[in-house]
């Protein structure tokens, strides 16, 4: 097993959901192949991109793709977006060795490939960079005119070792890095951190935000479809929610319908709930596309929880 980069975009001509599959031509195969059972890192070229790697995933198996030939679908779990999403060249560093020639400039060939394996230590350093706020490494960043988050306290048995896990037996290592990546502390610090970022740290159905004395937002990242159900910790399959909020889309009180109008469980809710709405009858989403709820995940939130 080896790890990979896999390019997608978020208007990519392929059949791609990230989160669950990756559609790639035969082209890819032997490279796709090597990564099965390993971990991936998605990243966004510059063609309607913004060169970054922003999440990896766990590749589970390839399955052809029924309808076009030559074509195949790589199945992924544990998606997870990075917390910040990390350029491909930070200063004369570059994450990936192969996209760097010998006099220093970048490799377009090697970018003209849509996969790329990746080594263990390439792979290592692009996660800790898109994980810095999880792991205690640096603050997670708001736009001004909001205060710099402080760290978070460094996850169990990862930060303060830091340097030595880096660094340790490639075993071991490898080890202690699928624990992290896989533990639901870490996963749901990331998962909060990514949606929170993408909604300004604003609740999105009443539009209200708050940042605590302590700098801290707050507003509270939910799961569309819940992680027990099968759901992704992906910014597509999550919505920022006041506390009250998130506790009548748990229960099925509020619904989201494909063009983000909030659908009410009327007999169910106090006549004031308009009045915590804020005269809202839509959903607030990011500005960017990508970032948006998804609306498979919408469906399914409005299929199995709504009681409306």
């Amino acid at each position: 097993m080896t790890k990979a980069v896999f390019t997608t975009k978020s208007a990519s001509s392929y059949d791609d959901l990230p989160e669950v599959r990756y559609h790639f031509p035969r082209t890819y195969r032997n490279q796709v192949e090597k990564a099965v059972g390993d971990w991936i890192v998605y990243y966004e070229p510059r063609r309607g991109g913004a060169q970054v790697y922003f999440a990896i995933a766990r590749l589970l198996k390839i399955v052809p793709d029924p309808v076009l030939p030559d074509h195949f679908y790589a199945e992924v779990d544990h998606y997870l977006p990075f917390t910040r999403p990390v350029p491909f060249k930070e200063g004369s560093h570059y994450y990936e060795s192969a996209l760097e020639k010998s006099d220093g400039s970048t490799n377009k060939g090697a970018f003209g490939r849509a996969v790329r394996n990746l080594s263990n230590p390439e792979f290592d350093l692009i996660w800790a960079a898109g994980f810095g706020h999880v792991i205690g490494s640096e603050p997670r960043m708001r736009p001004a005119p909001d205060v710099p988050e402080a760290p978070m306290p460094p996850v169990s048995g990862f930060a303060e070792e830091s340097s030595e896990f880096i660094f340790d037996e490639p075993f071991e290592q490898d080890r202690r890095i699928i624990e992290q990546l896989t533990s639901r502390p870490f996963r749901d610090r990331a998962f909060a951190a990514a949606v929170k970022d993408a909604y300004l740290d604003t609740c999105a159905m009443s539009g209200v935000k708050i940042i605590n004395g302590g700098g801290r937002s707050e507003v509270q990242a939910a799961h569309i479809r819940p992680v027990e159900h099968r759901g992704p910790d992906s910014v597509r399959n999550g919505v920022a929610l006041s506390g009250t909020f998130h506790w009548m889309f748990d229960r099925g009180l509020i619904s989201v319908d494909d063009d983000y109008k909030l659908l009410l469980a009327k007999d169910r809710l106090p006549d004031s709930i308009d009045r915590f709405l804020g005269g809202n009858e839509r959903l607030l989403v990011p500005d960017r596309p990508d970032l948006r709820p998804h609306p498979q995940f919408l469906a399914w939130h409005r299929n199995n929880v709504f009681k409306g």
